[in-house]
């Protein structure tokens, strides 16, 4: 099992934690992960880091498919990666309905088949095996609607792209996360809890596998879920340093009724919790739904507690199909006592 970082995304001002990122350099961790939501992009830390680093891949997680055309996604993630000398991570993403319409203005409809138009589209730029085209419900290359002015024509990337360059995505519900075995490279999970993958999302990832073809399989797959880890001799501590993050994802990330992360924690068994989180926290109560997500769930989805405790834990995440763990820390001794435990 890799290591890898997520630097997740801005709130208020940049502040790269540039010492954690170097160390994890030196240390061969796997990757590092940069976000976006509705302010800081993912791409420009990212080749901030990448002109500091040498050898840490760079990890998108993720770009908003609906913020991108697939071209000019295309384009970013081939200049990142010849810039990088190959170390570039293609993440990609839907986000959520409330960002998509609420700061993007577009549609959010038909959502898988966004994703995949979008890989598709992407992959043939990267392979740069004639001009590109494609006819489909959400994109058309080059566009013919009504308000076409006729002039646009099938063009291929003037830039040599490394073809296969690797496409994750983010995932929740299960028709998406069979998508993402099917048609990705690797999947990044959030919330993802090793002892319900069998019942929760096995089924889907092996359909995805199937449908795809061609003998794809775990070998073939980097399930890469987002991890967070606190190392402390005081497990109340480690709870309340994470409670904030899940309630505002549990409670505050969508609307009732469309906020994937609620739904995520019902299919796990905490639907009584779930709703208690979202209720206190759309009715202004934030604080209440912070202390109203259960400790069991934290320890499912994340490792807390001493260094004893997180090395015991530790085993059911190495015991699961996941190749890449990356990691939510919050400083450098933590970062270097997991490349320890995985050593």
């Amino acid at each position: 099992m890799r290591l890898g970082i997520m630097l997740g995304y801005a709130a208020g001002k940049i502040d790269l934690p540039m010492e954690l990122v170097k160390e994890a350099d030196r240390l061969d961790v796997y990757a590092v992960w940069a976000a976006e939501a509705y302010g800081s992009d993912c791409i420009s830390p990212l080749a901030w880091i990448g002109a500091q680093t040498e050898n840490i891949k760079l990890g998108t997680a993720i770009m908003q498919m609906p913020g991108r055309t697939p071209a000019n996604a295309a384009m970013t993630a081939m200049t990142m990666n010849q810039l990088s000398n190959g170390r570039f991570l293609m993440g990609l993403g839907l986000s959520g309905p409330q960002v998509v319409e609420g700061w993007h203005g577009v549609s959010y409809k038909r959502p898988l088949t966004r994703s995949r138009e979008y890989v598709d589209i992407v992959r043939q730029i990267f392979k740069r095996e004639g001009r590109m085209t494609h006819d489909g419900k959400i994109y058309q290359i080059p566009y013919h609607g009504d308000d076409a002015t006729g002039l646009g024509k099938p063009l291929k990337s003037s830039l040599h792209a490394q073809p296969d360059i690797p496409i994750y995505l983010a995932s929740i519900g299960p028709k998406n996360v069979q998508l993402t075995a099917e048609i990705a490279d690797g999947w990044l999970p959030i919330f993802f809890s090793p002892d319900k993958y069998k019942d929760i999302y096995a089924p889907h990832v092996e359909a995805g596998f199937a449908k795809a073809g061609n003998g794809k399989g775990y070998a073939d797959f980097d399930i890469a879920p987002n991890v967070s880890v606190v190392v402390n001799d005081n497990l109340d501590v480690c709870y309340n340093m994470l409670r904030p993050f899940l309630a505002l994802y549990i409670g505050g990330m969508g609307a009732r009724g469309k906020n994937f992360y609620h739904d995520l924690a019902c299919r796990y068994g905490y639907e009584e919790a779930a709703n208690n989180i979202q209720d206190l926290y759309l009715s202004g109560k934030k604080g209440e739904a912070m202390m109203a997500v259960p400790a069991e769930l934290i320890d499912e989805i994340a490792l807390v507690g001493s260094k004893a405790r997180v090395k015991e834990r530790l085993t059911r995440w190495q015991k699961s199909p996941i190749t890449t763990m990356n990691m939510n820390v919050f400083d450098v001794e933590t970062l270097r006592v997991m490349v320890e435990l995985t050593g």
